[in-house]
């Protein structure tokens, strides 16, 4: 019987990538793996599992009863809605310890680095595995994407050194100008419903008695959203009626400015004005330098709820 991989509820290219890089790793390893997804791929993703010739994982939802992997998380906010029924085997994440329980030991690899992916080379390194070449291609589109073409604050040196082992290995002469590539695919706002785009990206929070969730949209150029914020927030209203969520939050995040556009949908705005330090305009404000949400965004937030 296989053992399932995948990453959380709203993918992006790391965690799609993630479940394709892990699954190969293990199936060397002597298991029966297979990679899934939660949810529907990003343009960005498809972007890359297209130029590396590979298929996006089979969709599943539900997992009572399987043996899984959990890769890029290890939030209950972000598992699937029978996670508890199912028996988690490990997890390889590049974020804050989550809330998850399990009932026996399991295989942990959790780092402080930019991307999940860097942490799945450090595991083929230590078990001496080669990488194909098309995998190390995604691979190492999948750090260009977490940290932002090693803008974010986030990206550590093991994160530049694994992606440039990972694009010699798929010989990409130069990784920069696809992640630029990348992140042009990604700006293409227009051909998808706001719904579509405020849960593109989005992370749902458990904040004490709060459920709060958080959304970004990166793009070369902030442009593109200045005729459709009404509707993005229209979205994020019914989104945050739907899901009975106390705050969502939108980052509208422009690489090359290297700074975010924060709209903010909430029952206690000021809570999140003391946890930035700001005052709301309109409910939005730019954050300059703010471009992670992993570290300039949550820890702020959970002082506060």
């Amino acid at each position: 019987m296989s053992t399932f991989i995948f990453g959380h509820t709203t993918p992006d290219s790391d965690s799609i990538i993630g479940a394709i890089s892990l699954s190969y790793l293990k199936n060397q390893l002597g298991e029966d793996t297979t990679p899934t997804r939660q949810g529907e791929i990003n343009p960005e993703t498809e972007f890359i599992l297209d130029k590396f010739g590979f298929s996006k994982p089979e969709l599943k939802t539900s997992y009572a009863g399987e043996s899984v992997y959990l890769i890029d998380f290890m939030e209950s906010s972000q598992s699937p809605k029978d996670i508890n029924e199912a028996t988690i085997l490990g997890i390889v994440d590049h974020h804050k310890l989550g809330d998850l329980k399990t009932d026996a030991p399991l295989e942990m690899w959790v780092r402080p680095v930019g991307c999940s992916n860097t942490i799945v080379k450090q595991m083929f390194d230590y078990y001496d595995i080669e990488i194909p070449k098309n995998l190390a291609g995604i691979m190492a589109c999948a750090i260009l994407s977490d940290t932002v073409i090693f803008k974010s604050p986030t990206c550590t040196k093991e994160d530049t050194k694994a992606c440039k082992e990972l694009a010699e290995l798929a010989e990409i002469e130069d990784y920069k100008a696809l992640g630029m590539e990348m992140f042009i695919v990604k700006s293409n706002v227009l051909n998808a419903t706001k719904e579509e785009l405020v849960l593109r990206d989005f992370k749902d929070f458990n904040m004490g008695n709060s459920k709060i969730g958080v959304g970004q949209l990166e793009v070369v150029d902030l442009s593109v959203f200045d005729n459709m914020k009404n509707e993005l927030f229209g979205a994020m209203k019914k989104l945050k009626e739907e899901g009975k969520r106390d705050s969502i939050l939108l980052l509208l995040t422009d690489i090359m400015q290297e700074g975010s556009q924060l709209l903010v949908l909430s029952d206690t705005p000021e809570k999140i004005e003391s946890a930035f330090n700001i005052t709301l305009k309109d409910n939005q404000i730019w954050l300059p330098r703010v471009i992670s949400r992993k570290k300039q965004i949550i820890p702020f937030l959970e002082k506060q709820f």
